[in-house]
Parts: C-alpha cells; sequence; structure tokens
C-alpha cells in the first residue's frame, strides 16, 4: 500500500455525467485523504487536462458529447502518465477489454461496489512516480516506478536469457505492459518459458511486493478446482475443520498465474469468468462473496482460438484473458541466443550440484544450432545435464551425448528436418509431464528402496543432498515424518 505522504497529496479527477454518483465518489476519495476535482463531460474533462496534471483519472464510458475511451485515446496519444480507470456498464464485456486494450490501468462496472472502488484507487496510486518532467518511457519504468520494483524486475528480466530482436520485444512488451491492471495471455510452446516472462510482468508490476500465486490448471482433479480456487467455508464437506483460502484469497494485492488455462474444463471456466468480471469469489459452503483484489497472468501452449472453434473453451473467457497477449517464441527462431541460454542454465545447474561452472567444447554451440530442439528451454537444459554427468574433463563434450528423444542417434547426426509424421511418433504431447513422470518414478523406487534415507539415496543416484530435496518438493513427493535422519 502507499504511503500516507502519496495518499494525501494524490490528485485525482471524477468524470461523470450523474451528479449524485459524482458526489458519492468525490466524498468517499475525499474520506480516504485524496485532492479531488470532477467534471460532467468529455469536453470539462478535456480542459482540466489542458492545465492540470493528476494522478488518477476515473471515468464514466457514457458520457454526454462522447465516450470515456476518447479520454484515454488522448492520454495515450499525449504519454501523459495518468493512470485512468473505467467505469463500464454491469456485463459490458466488450467496453471493459476495449478500455483495456486503450491504456486503462483498470475497470470497474456498475453499480460500483465502494469497497472495490476505494481498492482500485489505492492500487492506481501505489508506487506513482512523480508528476514533473515529460512523461515515461515504457523502458525506462523499472528504474523509475518504484525502488522496490526496480531491482526485483531487473533481476526478473535477467532470467529470460538472450539478447535476439524477438526477445529483446517480449522484455519491452513485459515493461510496458506490467503498469496495468490488464489481463495478459502468454501463448508459447511447452518448454519456452512462459512462467519466467509471468515472473518478470509480476515482478516489474506495482504489485511486486505482494503475493506471486502460480497454478497448474491441469494437475489440479476436476472435483476440487472449485475448492482450490475459490476457497471453502468450515463445515463445508467432510473433513473440513476450519476456513480454506483459495489461489483467489491468497493472491490478494498480488498476481493470480493460471498456468494451462487451456485444461480447465468448461464448467470452471464460466465460475473463473464470473470471478474475474465480478472481482468476487464465494467460497464453497458460503452465502456470501468475498470481494479479491488481483491481476490476472495466464498461459498456454494451446491454440485457444482452435479451441473456442472447437467447443472445448469458453469464447467470453478468452476475450477476457487475453485482453493483452504475449508471444514467446520457440528455441529455433531464436538460435543467436543459444550461446546466452547454455551459459545461464550451466551457472544454474553448477550451483545446484556445487561445482565450478563448466565451459562449452569448441563447436558445442554449433552442433546445439543443428537440432530442432522441440522441447525448447526445457529439452536445452536436459542435454546440458547430460553432457555434465557424461562428460570428462572441464570443457563440455557433446559429441557422445543422444537427446533422450532421439532414440540412438547421436547429435552430430541428428535429422535436422525431422518429418512431422516421425516426430509424432517419438515425441510425447506433454513433454514436462512425461519427463516429470519419468523422474518422479526413478526417485519414489530409489527412496523406498533405501528406507527414505536421502542421503543414500541422493548418492546411489549421483546427487548432492541438496538436489535431491529440491526434487522431492518440486515433484510433491510424500516422504514419511518418522524416515529417521537424512544422514
Amino acid at each position: 500500500m502507499a504511503s500516507q505522504s502519496v495518499t494525501t497529496n494524490a490528485h485525482i479527477l471524477v468524470i461523470d455525467d450523474e451528479p449524485d454518483l459524482r458526489t458519492l465518489y468525490e466524498l468517499t476519495l475525499l474520506r480516504e485523504g485524496y485532492r479531488v476535482q470532477t467534471a460532467g463531460s468529455v469536453a470539462e474533462a478535456m480542459r482540466a487536462i489542458d492545465t492540470q496534471r493528476f494522478d488518477v483519472l476515473i471515468t464514466d464510458m457514457r458520457l454526454p458529447d462522447g465516450l470515456g475511451i476518447d479520454i484515454l485515446h488522448r492520454m495515450r496519444d499525449e504519454r501523459r502518465s495518468e493512470r485512468c480507470i473505467v467505469i463500464t456498464a454491469h456485463g459490458s464485456a466488450e467496453n471493459a477489454v476495449e478500455s483495456l486494450k486503450a491504456g486503462a490501468f483498470d475497470y470497474l462496472t456498475k453499480p460500483v461496489d465502494l469497497s472495490q472502488f476505494r481498492v482500485a484507487i489505492a492500487s492506481a496510486i501505489q508506487g506513482l512516480a512523480p508528476k514533473a518532467g515529460p512523461a515515461r518511457r515504457a523502458t525506462d519504468w523499472t528504474h523509475s516506478e518504484s525502488s522496490a520494483a526496480a531491482p526485483l524486475g531487473q533481476l526478473a528480466l535477467a532470467r529470460l536469457a538472450g539478447e535476439s530482436a524477438v526477445m529483446r520485444g517480449v522484455k519491452e512488451r513485459i515493461i510496458k505492459v506490467a503498469r496495468s491492471m490488464a489481463p495478459v495471455l502468454i501463448q508459447g510452446e511447452s518448454g519456452t518459458g512462459k512462467e519466467l516472462v509471468a515472473c518478470a510482468l509480476h515482478a516489474n508490476s506495482h504489485r511486486c511486493t505482494g503475493p506471486w500465486v502460480a497454478v497448474n490448471c491441469s494437475a489440479i482433479p476436476e472435483n476440487l478446482l472449485e475448492t482450490e480456487f475459490f476457497g471453502a467455508k468450515k463445515g463445508a464437506y467432510t473433513g473440513s475443520i476450519h476456513d480454506r483460502e483459495g489461489f483467489f484469497q491468497a493472491s490478494k494485492g498480488g498476481t493470480l498465474f493460471l498456468d494451462e488455462i487451456g485444461d480447465l474444463p468448461l464448467a470452471m471456466q464460466s465460475k473463473l469468468l464470473r470471478a474475474i468480471q465480478e472481482r468476487c469469489v464465494r467460497p464453497v459452503g458460503s452465502t456470501a462473496e468475498v470481494p479479491v483484489d488481483v491481476r490476472i497472468v495466464s498461459a498456454t501452449h494451446k491454440d485457444l482460438p482452435a479451441e473456442v472453434a472447437a467447443g472445448r473453451f469458453r469464447q467470453d473467457l478468452f476475450y477476457r484473458l487475453n485482453v493483452i497477449d504475449i508471444n514467446i517464441p520457440p528455441l529455433r527462431e531464436r538460435s543467436e541466443d543459444l550461446p546466452a541460454l547454455c551459459k545461464a542454465l550451466l551457472e544454474r545447474i553448477a550451483d545446484e550440484a556445487q561445482i565450478e561452472v563448466p565451459g562449452m567444447a569448441p563447436g558445442a554451440i554449433e552442433q546445439l544450432m543443428q537440432l530442432p530442439l522441440r522441447g525448447n528451454v526445457r529439452e536445452l537444459e536436459n542435454l546440458l545435464h547430460r553432457a555434465l554427468a557424461l562428460s570428462e574433463g572441464a570443457a563440455l563434450q557433446l559429441d557422445e551425448i543422444q537427446s533422450p528423444l532421439s532414440g540412438s542417434v547421436p547429435l552430430d547426426n541428428y535429422p535436422p528436418e525431422a518429418t512431422e509424421a516421425s516426430c509424432e511418433s517419438s515425441l510425447p504431447t506433454d513433454l514436462q509431464g512425461h519427463l516429470d513422470q519419468q523422474e518422479r518414478e526413478i526417485l519414489v523406487k530409489t527412496l523406498k528402496e533405501t528406507g527414505f534415507n536421502r542421503t543414500l539415496a541422493a548418492t546411489r543416484l549421483g546427487l548432492s543432498l541438496r538436489q535431491i530435496r529440491y526434487r522431492i518438493a518440486r515433484l510433491k513427493i510424500d516422504v514419511p515424518k518418522d524416515d529417521g535422519p537424512e544422514e
């Protein structure tokens, strides 16, 4: 939340043609300590904007002499720094989406809930930079928006290794769209780094100090989806002995990342749509709705327009989620990023294994560039893990290493252009799920054979204790609490 000094100095322009509503909004804001000015039309608002600078503009969508979106277009064209909140008619999804695409920070629907109204204003004001000086460029935002956000944002962007033109475009778009509350849909093939992009969005936003909650929609059983997302009241079901918080409540003031959103069943899509539209959720077993303050970022490897056409994904939810889109290119379209990616991945692998960072043997990068790498960064990381385990000497050799998906073909002989038929017959449809399942089975088998002695199991698998702990946690393997000491 913003500091008191920022709150009391914030200057807000309220634009609405209904005098009663203008008064209601003005009184609500004055009680919060803001300085407030009002306007009843587009023309009156434009005159105020000509002569003054504000922190936040609140505008109704329909005004006697025009639309609130006309004001948004002017603010965008003049690169003004004011954040705009649009008030739309109830159920007018098209207007809400249009306003967010035009640059609105957030939107509210009529009749406006005053508690949501106050939250939206506080969120818009949080982390505002000084009004003095020219409008900020999007690429400067991480340095000026918030002292807390800047280092987090830069670190998150640095994790997206690569400086190819397409990756620079992705990073610039992250910085640009991180500032608003507009939902973002991240699309890309499996293994391209969609969660890293979502993390960077959160870290570069004014919500960076709030919770970051990441949810894999495909990993939750259908009968538990509503409870997991919206929470449950005590006694709502057998064994429910206390209130349970859902993902929306846990994300309050932060970002909720919905990975593999395309795997949600239709019934849950309908409930999710309502939660996003109304900014409220109803916990299982409750008769009252709970307001929520979250930013939604979603991701999928599926072609959602095709899923909509096939009737497997709701069109209205798609338009709600796809206000802003970020497309991550596959690794084969940015092979110039391979040196930077290999360096970053090897540093991380070496850190986990507590060894010196190895160098790449001459010609190794050129060998990798010959591979289709259809598993993208995830497949590259797998290859580097294997190379590090099997290579001898300080330099990483790839000559004798085989891709786990390439059968018995050495990397030197990996066909650069495999046919679609051969790929479909040899590749799993969910690469990460396939690899995770294999790793999980090996770990569980080894743990059982060693009596759940993690130190012994790690030794058998050639891992450090730190590595096996990490994998047990990541794969959610249940280890008995009475398994004795680790060593």
